[in-house]
């Protein structure tokens, strides 16, 4: 009779580097939905990680988070990502409502040597869908939004970085006093991606 063995699944750099920036699509139209930034009815369901996660049907959204993902990716490959951070304000006066920072810790050795990892894709998987549920839930702990919103997304690089002319060099949109709440993270074993939502909270100011 054959002996069950736990299996692992053989990390490679691209390979992380494509779950990762896979990773963050999924997320940011997790949060775009959650957040309303986008109307419901542009959006559509499909499953991922297990779960039920919702993809914008707009075309010009589509197009910027594809193209952001793609040079995510790229400098993920390199080891040079530091920080990816998405930020949400008002429309009408562009002050900083929201920042869901993404941060990035990469393993030097897989870059300098070219080796691989080992890790489950499931137990990856397990990690994301804890990261998923939070955002899914993240309308009863963040304040509501009850204006028009946009949204950007901002990539801390290394500096010897070479930055396509698509981006360009952009103050820190940071929030005053911001409130933050820490999300779960996960590990590919090449890449550890720790998650934050920091906020402005009005009532909070008044204090």
């Amino acid at each position: 009779m054959a002996s069950k063995t736990a299996s692992k699944d053989i990390i490679t750099l691209r390979g992380s580097a494509a779950i990762v920036s896979e990773f963050f699509g999924y997320a940011a139209n997790s949060i775009l939905y959650n957040r309303g930034v986008y109307p419901e009815e542009s959006f559509s369901r499909v499953k991922k990680y297990g779960l039920p996660m919702l993809l914008t049907q707009d075309e010009g959204v589509k197009s910027f988070l594809s193209e952001i993902n793609s040079q995510l990716s790229e400098w993920l490959e390199a080891g040079k990502l530091q920080r990816v951070v998405l930020v949400i304000m008002s429309k009408a006066t562009s002050e900083v409502l929201e920042r869901w920072n993404f941060c990035i810790e990469t393993d030097a050795e897989v870059i300098e040597k070219g080796i691989s990892r080992e890790k489950s894709d499931k137990e990856i998987m397990r990690e994301i869908q804890a990261i998923m549920r939070q955002i899914a839930s993240s309308i009863t702990y963040l304040p509501c939004l009850d204006e028009t919103c946009v949204f950007d997304v901002l990539a801390y690089t290394d500096k010897d970085v070479a930055v396509p002319f698509s981006w360009f060099e952009s103050d820190p949109k940071l929030i005053a006093n911001p409130q933050m709440v820490k999300l779960h993270s996960f590990d590919t074993r090449i890449h550890k991606v720790g998650t934050l939502v920091s906020y402005k909270d009005d009532e909070w100011d008044e204090e």
